[in-house]
């Protein structure tokens, strides 16, 4: 089954991913993947990192400070640093894991064909999968499992419908 996650900003999209992880992880269940959380420094976003769930390996993959070709807004997106962690992260995770999570599917993440690559096979394969997918994208990626479209106000709604679902496979 693949869970596949969206929303508009700030809408709880990570944190949603990554309370499932929490409760996946407190039933023994392994889980593999990337989440790309937010550098901060300051209280001011600066970037955003990669990091391997399994190993706890991390990098800096975009930030305001590096010069790039590939730029969202005003971060600069270094895909040779996001593969160097996110592609052995995600073929560990096919590999030893029964759950594959992916935060995030997004435009950053996506100048990486590898990346891309990677994340299509997953989703053919017959892993469970949780993955946040950036709105922009959802057309594309909604026919490979159910889509919860999360807003602030339906949080707790979504996250349950989800762990339900999730206990019916586990």
């Amino acid at each position: 089954m693949k869970f596949l996650i969206s929303g508009p900003p700030a809408s709880g999209k990570s944190t949603l991913m990554n309370k499932v992880i929490e409760f996946l992880k407190e039933k023994n269940i392994k889980v593999g993947g990337i989440v790309s959380p937010e550098v901060r420094k300051g209280g001011i976003r600066i970037g955003f990192k990669v990091v391997d769930l399994i190993t706890l390996r991390e990098i800096v993959f975009a930030s305001i400070y590096y010069k790039t070709k590939n730029r969202v807004g005003k971060y600069f997106v270094d895909t040779l640093l996001f593969e160097d962690v996110a592609i052995p992260a995600l073929e560990n995770a096919r590999k030893e894991c029964k759950v594959i999570a992916i935060d995030e599917i997004g435009k950053m993440e996506l100048f990486s064909k590898k990346f891309e690559e990677v994340v299509r096979e997953i989703l053919n394969e017959e892993k469970i999968v949780i993955a946040v997918v950036h709105r922009d994208y959802l057309g594309e990626y909604k026919k490979y499992g159910r889509v919860f479209w999360l807003e602030k106000e339906k949080w707790n709604e979504v996250y349950n419908s989800i762990i339900a679902d999730i206990q019916k496979i586990i």
